[in-house]
């Protein structure tokens, strides 16, 4: 049991320390709003791209095998999205927070807690694996996210087909999903392997990705919004860090999954509320203040929440 806690606190804590730094910094004012703004930006649209495109390129995986992880994940955030529509139909009144309730229980953070989580549990060849899990898995939660929180509109020039629009506009332009499909297009072509001035570029990028975008998320949480969670927030950041976790592992034991790929599937989805989930929420009419209460707070608690399973399932032999 011993070796299973020191395996959880390494995956953990270092992203802990790195969100605590940027905490500390936006409390000593040496970084701004704009800052956390720009720096996010440069993340998402330049770091993480290079992040996921040379761990695809550069890994020895076989996808093929990783088809059952990529359907248990798929599996899992449907029945966590069904089960939350469910409820928030049978208990929640107000539209503007059903959505946002819907979207923090099923959307998780896969694309900078998540994977800074696997990375330091397996290494590369664990990036190279939740890269591909995370490029298909968002792509499910952007059109579920919209289904969802398009129940607010009340515009007449919001229908399906604007909709439906705005999600494949989201997908064909989203510099994460661009990166892997043209990782998978440079595999598939067998091209030579990419070396030199533009690997090492590359690879500088990438080493900015994940600290930079822990800093940055420790530095935008807010504690007031944290400890005044209403008992919508509270009832969602439990979904969020108890029940996802625990469907998680029940499907992927379902299907058969076991060592890095049950690893891989828990800590995808054990992970906090995903920060794209406020930016939504406030475009398209919801609650922005329940979103930004979910998002604090499974934030931080969540963390501890992936630690301790992730001691669990060690002890179990399972990851």
């Amino acid at each position: 049991m011993t070796a299973a806690i020191i395996f959880a606190i390494t995956i953990v804590l270092p992203n802990l320390f790195l969100m605590g730094l940027g905490f500390f910094m936006q409390r000593r004012g040496e970084v701004s709003q704009a800052f956390i703004d720009q720096a996010s930006s440069f993340v998402f649209n330049y770091c993480l791209p290079c992040l996921l495109f040379f761990s695809v390129v550069d890994s020895e995986v076989d996808y093929a095998k990783q088809m059952v992880l990529i359907i248990a994940g798929i599996v899992v955030t449907f029945i966590l999205f069904i089960g939350s529509e469910l409820y928030a139909n049978r208990f929640i009144s107000k539209p503007a927070d059903q959505g946002v309730f819907v979207q923090g229980i099923f959307r998780s953070n896969m694309a900078i807690i998540g994977l800074a989580t696997v990375a330091n549990a397996y290494g590369e060849q664990g990036l190279s694996i939740g890269a591909v899990y995370m490029g298909v898995v968002t792509i499910l939660f952007n059109i579920l996210a919209v289904i969802t929180l398009s129940r607010v509109s009340k515009s007449t020039d919001d229908t399906w087909l604007s909709r439906s629009t705005m999600i494949v506009k989201k997908l064909f332009t989203n510099p994460l999903i661009i990166a892997l499909v043209a990782a998978f297009a440079y595999k598939a072509l067998s091209l030579p392997p990419i070396t030199g001035v533009i690997h090492k570029t590359g690879d500088l990028l990438a080493a900015v990705a994940l600290p930079l975008a822990l800093i940055c998320a420790g530095a935008s949480i807010d504690l007031r919004s944290m400890l005044h969670l209403s008992g919508l927030s509270m009832q969602a950041s439990i979904g969020r860090i108890v029940i996802a976790p625990v469907v998680a592992i029940a499907v992927g034991l379902g299907f058969g999954l076991s060592g890095m790929h049950m690893g891989v599937l828990f800590l995808m989805v054990a992970s906090p509320t995903a920060a794209a989930s406020y930016v939504m929420a406030k475009a398209m009419g919801g609650n922005d203040i329940l979103a930004a209460n979910i998002l604090a707070f499974t934030t931080v608690v969540g963390m501890f929440g992936m630690a301790i399973g992730a001691a669990i399932l060690r002890a179990m032999g399972l990851i």
